[in-house]
């Protein structure tokens, strides 16, 4: 890591710090179509992205940009309203640096939700999927470059890069709250369009359920700094080839809201657990 990546850091956390001084230990990132969710934060402190040093603002729709902070049944969370992806255009410190300021500010739980396409027929719209492992088929880490010691290693383990401990709850809590909950593999591509048929075809072929253009590279930087990760996926659509319908990222939010309501009563389930 660069000096200026450093000092980029440093003036992130002090920002945040200046306005939320305890910052939660859990954050939940929110995927496409999921910012209501944030809406049920109670006592919540908003900073809008473009207000925090080494945060970039999304270009997307559906990813309104604020870092939330406030308290969900009974425990303090914080909530990211969207996130920024490698295809808007940003490289790997500008998707690396908000996930180190969490670090630095003390998180010790990234919880990851994003808007996913189904590789399987049983993976239909509106299912929630657990995800256990990943395969970044995308070439995209953001990683590389010199690495920063006081984060982690220079080659770093990737055993559990979905926590079991984390995953065990939300399998828990799902059953708790009566929301059906898949299991599978997410596989990342770089994107914006979305996969042809024929790259389904061999996803699949390499253990893929879920396909999607985020969580990866967010995963990575978080178990290289030592941050447990869990992550959701609500599958919005069948990928395609699995269904002949064109894919929208119109039809994409309005079914990631349609599914939200399961998703937000299982995270409610789960943070009691925590």
């Amino acid at each position: 890591m660069t000096q200026d990546s450093s000092a980029l850091i440093a003036s992130g956390v002090a920002a945040v710090q200046a306005r939320i001084p305890d910052f939660p230990k859990t954050v939940i990132v929110l995927g496409s179509g999921l910012g209501r969710f944030a809406a049920a934060v109670s006592g919540a402190t908003t900073i809008p992205f473009g207000e925090i040093p080494g945060f970039s603002k999304s270009t997307v729709v559906g990813h309104s940009g604020n870092l939330i902070a406030g308290e969900m049944e009974g425990q303090r969370i914080a909530v990211m309203q969207g996130r920024i992806h490698a295809y808007e255009g940003h490289g790997g410190a500008a998707i690396a640096n908000p996930i180190r300021i969490l670090k630095r500010l003390g998180i010790e739980r990234l919880i990851l939700t994003n808007a996913a396409g189904g590789l399987r027929l049983e993976m239909a719209p509106g299912s929630l999927v657990l995800i256990e492992d990943h395969i970044n088929f995308s070439q995209f880490n953001p990683l590389i470059g010199p690495n920063d010691d006081s984060f982690g290693p220079r080659f770093p383990d990737m055993t559990d890069p979905y926590d079991r401990i984390l995953r065990a709850k939300l399998e828990q809590a799902a059953q708790e709250a009566g929301v059906p909950l898949k299991k599978g593999v997410y596989v990342f591509a770089i994107g914006p369009n979305f996969e042809t048929a024929a790259e389904i075809r061999m996803y699949g072929k390499l253990g893929a359920d879920i396909v999607g253009m985020s969580t990866v590279p967010e995963c990575l930087v978080a178990r290289h700094c030592g941050i447990k990760v869990a992550g959701i996926s609500i599958v919005t659509n069948h990928a395609t080839g699995i269904s002949s319908e064109p894919l929208t990222h119109a039809d994409t939010l309005a079914n990631a809201e349609r599914a939200g309501q399961g998703l937000e009563q299982l995270l409610r389930t789960f943070l009691r657990k925590l």
